[in-house]
């Protein structure tokens, strides 16, 4: 097939299970402009490079083109979070919300999660031990991070069902499938990003009021050196920490758990020897990434890229989980190996928009399979591949049924 038509192959749901062959034809077809006009780059090194390069912008604003994504990023009442701006405004938002979150202001806070997180997955995992079956998802792998980023955020535990339909709706407005009404996925999502904007922002103005020392509470009363947040733009950087959050971990625990079955001799290594487990999580953000690449990216001006030149304003697809399985980059890509070395992959991304909560994530992730190891010996897929989410984008199983028991 033409490697014209690799980004509509890579976003049909029909190879969604299997990605990486179209990934390994982009790399060999090199940066590849697509029937619609954007450019895809799939080479580890490029790749790398372009993360850190001045010259490429997040802003959709920057587009040569309309982007039908426009709305959903950018509206009257929430602009856009800070991995969709620029430098300047983007380090100042950046540093704003990373105040309450991590090092040098609260370098505690997601280490103080450890005892919480652990309490939360074992938890789970009792509730489910004496069942035949379970779907790792939906009682394992979606609970775990929500309650966590939900309960980091000061978010009430009776109003997480609503937060995930939000958060589903404005996942699903950013899938570029064909199939369903783009049109009308694209007004669900709006809604829904608009509606949680709201309901968070009127739930940091309490917190303004009543602080409770949760992490909204901190956003909406920090002074730092350039002031507090404006409604706003606390409204954006809540939605941004509150779904990116939890969907990534998601994937990333399930695509874990799912490759750890494929591979029992590392199940069985993991489970004898789990201070392992922090290089093992690194590989599968390698192999298996939560986040396969970032359709949001332009130069502002003309570049040379591996000797193709790329207009200024065009889309710039970087998929990131073809530049994890680079070959000229790392030895014998398509193997799992939780001993790798040198892994620098792009899980988290990298250059100024590396994830903000991969610190977080890493965390959930260790303790999260660690625990599923221990607490569910003797068990067994009961179907592979799985069902797959309809992203491409975050990619991941929207089901893993695993079987328990005698009968497993």
């Amino acid at each position: 097939m033409s490697p014209n038509t690799l980004f509509e192959r890579i976003t049909d749901y029909a190879n969604r299970a299997d990605p990486y062959p179209l990934y390994a034809e982009l790399r060999e077809s090199g940066v590849v402009r697509q029937d619609n006009g954007s450019y895809l780059v799939g080479t580890y090194h490029e790749i790398a490079a372009l993360l850190h390069d001045p010259r490429i912008s997040s802003d959709l604003r920057n587009r040569k083109d309309p982007d039908p994504d426009m709305a959903l990023a950018r509206s009257d009442d929430v602009p856009p979070a800070f991995i969709g701006v620029d430098d300047p405004e983007h380090d100042r938002l950046r540093r704003l919300a990373m105040r309450p979150f991590g090092p040098p202001h609260s370098p505690g806070r997601i280490d103080a999660l450890h005892g919480d997180i652990t309490r939360i997955a074992e938890e789970l995992i009792r509730s489910f031990r004496d069942k035949g079956r379970i779907d790792l998802v939906e009682d394992f792998a979606y609970p775990l991070p929500v309650t966590v980023i939900c309960g980091l955020l000061g978010v009430p535990r009776e109003d997480v069902e609503r937060v995930r339909a939000w958060t589903n709706a404005v996942i699903a407005g950013f899938d570029p499938t064909p199939g369903d009404d783009p049109e009308q996925r694209r007004k669900a999502a709006q809604e829904a990003r608009s509606a949680m904007a709201t309901y968070l922002g009127d739930l940091a103005e309490d917190r303004r009021r009543h602080p409770t020392g949760d992490m909204l509470s901190a956003l909406a009363n920090d002074e730092g050196p350039e002031g507090r947040l404006t409604r706003p733009e606390l409204m954006a950087t809540a939605v941004l920490l509150l779904i990116a959050g939890h969907e990534t971990t998601v994937n990333l625990i399930t695509n874990g758990m799912l490759t750890l079955f494929r591979h029992p001799e590392v199940m069985e290594q993991l489970r004898a020897a789990p201070e392992l487990m922090p290089r093992a999580v690194e590989e599968l953000l390698r192999y298996e990434p939560p986040v396969q690449f970032l359709p949001q990216r332009s130069p502002l001006t003309d570049i040379d890229v591996a000797g193709i030149t790329v207009p200024r304003g065009s889309a710039l697809i970087l998929v990131l989980a073809s530049g994890n399985r680079d070959p000229r980059r790392f030895d014998d890509p398509d193997r799992f190996d939780p001993m790798r070395k040198d892994n620098q992959h792009f899980g988290f991304g990298s250059g100024i928009h590396n994830c903000f909560g991969a610190p977080l994530a890493r965390i959930e992730a260790q303790i999260a399979l660690d625990a599923l190891l221990r607490g569910l010996d003797g068990t067994r897929l009961i179907e592979d591949p799985p069902p797959y989410r309809r992203s491409p984008v975050l990619r991941g199983p929207r089901h893993l049924l695993i079987g328990c028991g005698a009968g497993a």
